[in-house]
């Protein structure tokens, strides 16, 4: 069993953070974990915040909320903003006031940036502009996020490798901090020391598979149980309410952009689904490519049958 914390300061013993792609079964571990100590989950993911989009981020049910206590779920409306500045702020909260109740503190997801941030602290960039934001979006309409990433790159090519032609936020921002601040965000970033968080040690388990392709099987078949689900009506409540649009970050999500591009009536149902499988793929290998980037990480191999098990003894030899 994993102890709780005997002294509820920030270094009394380490966060464990349990990360990977969609579909690795990164929930599935950490409930079975709750089933042997105190432990409280701060999610790891940048849709789980938002109320309302429950079926197609794969929210924890409110059974399993029940059971266990989870945090940075429901935080906001669609139509608000959350960051990794924020995440990392609230997360450092949760850890302190989590040991306090002597329960022992579990960040579970895929958000990699939001993990990042956390471990090493944040660049001190340019507040994001609305305006300019706003003009971006608008050519982005016109030219399409392809065209975009292909001038990023002529600007910033060390970002724009980093990036899919496809990742609009990303690719918005990197050409947001060009022109606000006239250097490209690599030059930026390059110079910039970070402050980690002081007295906390960071214990990184990845699950990560050992076959793609049988991970990529999992991707579609959650995909099927998602839209029989009723992710579609979902989708529809959404744009019912009427003061959500196709360009906010809630609505760019995997799979929430593929619904709505359907229901405006860019192509069909089989497409859509074809493209949100393509989109779930591509968002699972960016997640391992950030996973693969951070060597203080302990793997296991999530299609294991084990593997929650794995991860509970890894935590358990850690502690």
């Amino acid at each position: 069993m994993v102890p709780a914390p005997e002294h509820p300061g920030p270094g009394a013993s380490p966060v464990f953070m349990l990360l990977g792609p969609t579909a690795s079964g990164k929930s599935a571990a950490s409930l079975a974990l709750a089933a042997h100590c105190p432990i409280e989950i701060i999610s790891v993911d940048s849709a789980l915040v938002y109320r309302g989009m429950d079926i197609g981020t794969a929210k924890p049910t409110l059974a399993e909320r029940a059971a266990v206590p989870h945090h940075l779920i429901d935080l906001i409306e669609p139509t608000e903003a959350y960051s990794a500045a924020k995440f990392a702020a609230d997360a450092l909260r949760l850890i302190g006031e989590i040991r306090a109740r002597r329960h022992v503190p579990l960040l579970v997801g895929g958000t990699m940036l939001y993990a990042k941030a956390l471990i090493e602290g944040l660049h001190d960039l340019p507040l994001g502009d609305p305006a300019l934001r706003a003009r971006l979006e608008a050519q982005a309409q016109t030219l399409g996020w392809p065209a975009m990433h292909a001038r990023l790159a002529a600007l910033d090519p060390a970002t724009a490798a980093r990036l899919e032609p496809g990742d609009a936020q990303r690719v918005q921002r990197a050409l947001e901090v060009i022109e606000l601040t006239g250097r490209p965000m690599s030059a930026l970033l390059a110079e910039q020391a970070r402050a980690a968080p002081e007295g906390l040690r960071f214990e990184v388990i990845a699950l990560e598979p050992s076959d793609r392709s049988r991970l990529h099987a999992r991707i579609a078949q959650r995909l099927e149980q998602m839209f029989a689900a009723g992710f579609l009506d979902e989708v529809r409540r959404l744009r019912a309410r009427g003061d959500l649009a196709a360009g906010l970050p809630s609505m760019r999500c995997v799979g929430y952009r593929q619904a709505w591009e359907h229901l405006d009536g860019l192509y069909d149902a089989r497409a859509m689904h074809e493209r949100a499988l393509a989109a779930t793929r591509q968002l699972a290998k960016r997640q391992l490519t950030w996973l693969r980037a951070m060597p203080q990480r302990r793997v296991i191999d999530c299609l294991l049958p084990d593997a929650p098990q794995r991860v509970r003894a890894l935590i358990e030899e850690l502690t």
